[in-house]
């Protein structure tokens, strides 16, 4: 685990207005009739217009700069000329690399008239995030960060995608530890001051396991229900966690 210095919680502050900036300008143009490669446009202008790099692009062989997932893709969907339709829930996630450091966000967004089953999964998702995020900061560990979003998300009756997870973050964009949606209490690698990690809930409408397409990339949901998902990228501190992409 990397502990970040003054100088590097400053580069990642700067990181994480870029990812926000990113994930605003998409909120305005997810809407009926758009296609996901349109926002992915939309995304990567914002990220170079404010000298940065969209951080997936070309990773490991990725094609955009962002990874839009639309009702039963849980991560990793590839932009394309899918059209958004009215009912739809549309995650868009963004990694974004300035002056060496990474910042990593998710949002999943309502387009039209969606479901109150749907509306509520996504308010979920994010919900989730916050009950684990009590629990970040120094002193705890991240199976405290872990079983949080678990319990949040079990018991309103939500699946917990087991097979992804959150991560550090720093000068590169997946750094130990893991941060898993699931565990137990008191355990994993403890959390200390100036630790900075990506915490990404990944929840279901039905079974929490998921396959991935022939792409390579796009993870689904085993059985087809939808999924949110909600990712900030935050920095430990001895009290209250810093959130770097709100």
């Amino acid at each position: 685990m990397i502990v970040k210095t003054e100088a590097d919680r400053a580069g990642m502050r700067a990181a994480g207005k870029v990812v926000k900036a990113a994930l605003d300008a998409a909120e305005k143009v997810v809407r009926e009739g758009v296609t996901t490669l349109e926002i992915d446009a939309v995304v990567e202008q914002t990220i170079r217009g404010l000298g940065a790099i969209p951080s997936t692009k070309g990773f490991e062989g990725y094609p955009n700069a962002s990874c839009i997932s639309v009702n039963d893709v849980v991560v990793h969907g590839i932009p394309s000329l899918q059209v958004v339709k009215s009912g739809d829930i549309v995650s868009v996630d963004v990694t974004a690399l300035l002056n060496g450091y990474q910042s990593d966000a998710a949002r999943t967004f309502l387009v039209g008239n969606v479901s109150e089953a749907d509306r509520k999964l996504v308010t979920a998702a994010q919900a989730a995030f916050f009950a684990g995020l009590e629990y970040a900061k120094s002193g705890n560990r991240i199976g405290d960060v872990s079983s949080a979003i678990q319990l949040y998300s079990e018991l309103n009756g939500y699946g917990v995608v087991r097979a992804l997870t959150g991560h550090g973050i720093g000068r590169k964009m997946h750094e130990p530890p893991e941060v898993p949606n699931y565990g137990r209490k008191h355990s994993g690698p403890p959390l200390k001051n100036g630790l900075c990690l990506a915490i990404e809930p990944m929840i279901t409408a039905g079974d929490w396991r998921v396959k991935i397409d022939r792409d390579g990339w796009t993870v689904r949901t085993y059985d087809g229900s939808r999924a949110a998902h909600y990712e900030n990228t935050v920095i430990i501190t001895d009290g209250e966690p810093e959130i770097l992409t709100l």
